[in-house]
């Protein structure tokens, strides 16, 4: 059994928040890779087909969620020989607060002849190729623009440069490993905070996550670079590529809204000796 997860069940399968579950916006409330999580487990576990890719998850985080048990009901839209597609509700209360759509296309032979790719190649943390990170561990996070390339220490890669993280996320349920997929769509809910992290810390909350999948990741630990930022009047956008010890795997892209009223500053919360969430407790309220 997992001590290390986003969540435990109970008797009814509902979904009941741990500590890890936690909002950095509040201590009341939910955080964004938790929600994510619940959703696509959900819709993995109900409508997961052998041969099928997991190819998008589109996850809308319209309303604040508790910190507090919830569900996540689903049903197929369609189920072709060749796209598959379920929607997913969260419910807190009787009230939706997220829903999701995960669309599934089928396995196949690659067309013939070659077309341009781009050959990137993000890098791992030196120290992660040598002990690759397992879940429970210490994310590093990394910026162009600070003194060491990579740090576990967040506060220190705080700055106006290009950020990169690399972690095993968490599991979902405490009676369950984490899929592929889970992971997957737990890392890419970080395209968030990687793509508008700035030089006085985080102030846009998420309003969504869209992941796009080519492959499903193959090493546990994970990563995810920042590709753009686009923000004017309080309005942001945020795009992210996916990364495993085998290469690129997918993309994330987020929208955001100003919170400015209630900045994340890193930076002051590690001089100040407080609390250091890592991005596993989420950037959304």
């Amino acid at each position: 059994m997992s001590t290390t997860a986003f969540f435990t069940l109970d008797p009814g399968g509902a979904y009941v928040p741990t500590r890890y579950a936690r909002s950095a916006w509040s201590d009341t409330m939910l955080n964004g890779p938790a929600a994510v999580a619940a959703a696509a487990r959900s819709l993995e576990l109900h409508h997961g087909a052998d041969g099928f890719q997991p190819a998008r998850l589109t996850v809308d985080l319209f309303a604040p969620v508790a910190l507090a048990p919830l569900t996540v009901t689903t049903e197929a839209v369609r189920e072709g020989n060749r796209i598959r597609v379920a929607d997913a509700r969260v419910v807190q209360g009787g009230a939706t607060v997220a829903r999701a759509t995960l669309v599934q296309l089928r396995r196949g032979e690659q067309p013939p002849g070659e077309v341009w790719r781009s050959g990137r190649a993000p890098e791992v943390p030196a120290a992660a190729e040598a002990e690759p990170l397992v879940a429970g561990s210490r994310p590093y996070f990394g910026s162009d623009t600070a003194p060491e390339p990579w740090s576990t220490d967040m506060g220190a890669q705080q700055g106006p440069g290009r950020k990169r993280f690399w972690h095993h996320p968490l599991d979902v349920v405490d009676v369950e490993p984490a899929t592929p997929f889970q992971r997957a769509a737990m890392l890419a809910e970080s395209t968030s905070l990687m793509t508008h992290w700035g030089s006085e810390g985080i102030g846009f909350i998420n309003a969504d996550l869209t992941v796009t999948l080519a492959r499903l990741p193959r090493s546990g630990d994970l990563g995810l670079e920042a590709d753009e930022h686009l923000s004017d009047a309080g309005v942001a956008v945020g795009t992210a590529t996916l990364y495993d010890r085998d290469g690129v795997f997918g993309a994330g892209t987020v929208v955001a809204v100003s919170n400015a009223g209630r900045q994340i500053d890193f930076a002051a919360r590690r001089a100040g000796g407080g609390s250091m969430r890592t991005s596993d407790e989420g950037t959304r309220a």
